[in-house]
């Protein structure tokens, strides 16, 4: 299938196709007329490369799951690696929330402070 149907099946961009393949999450091969072609299996890998997205992890970390992107993901135990990587990523988006948060409440203390005296 070409890049276009990939992407219909799949919900994904066109451009994001491309950026999983130059990840080398996915791979096609070229038609004649330069095309990319993808073969079946790849609706299910795309399927499960947009799932650990979805739940916060970065295409680096999708990379370390690549030999189970093909199988039935959601359904199917993390491994402990898989866990690992997932608790990291956890940190990360807790501590860029605390961060944000702060960064937040400090605007707001700021504007609340202004407000006082601009009625």
């Amino acid at each position: 299938m070409r890049i276009g149907e990939l992407a219909r099946r799949t919900g994904a961009t066109a451009r994001a196709l491309r950026h999983y393949e130059q990840a080398g999450l996915i791979s096609s091969l070229r038609a004649a007329n330069g095309y990319r072609v993808y073969d079946e299996s790849a609706v299910v890998r795309v399927s499960n490369i947009r799932y650990l997205l979805g739940a916060g992890l970065t295409l680096e970390d999708v990379a370390a799951f690549a030999a189970c992107l093909d199988g039935d993901m959601p359904a199917t135990a993390p491994s402990p690696r898989g866990l690992a990587i997932a608790r990291e990523r956890l940190a990360v988006l807790d501590a860029r929330i605390a961060a944000q948060t702060e960064a937040r409440e400090r605007l707001a203390a700021v504007l609340a402070s202004h407000a006082v005296g601009s009625g």
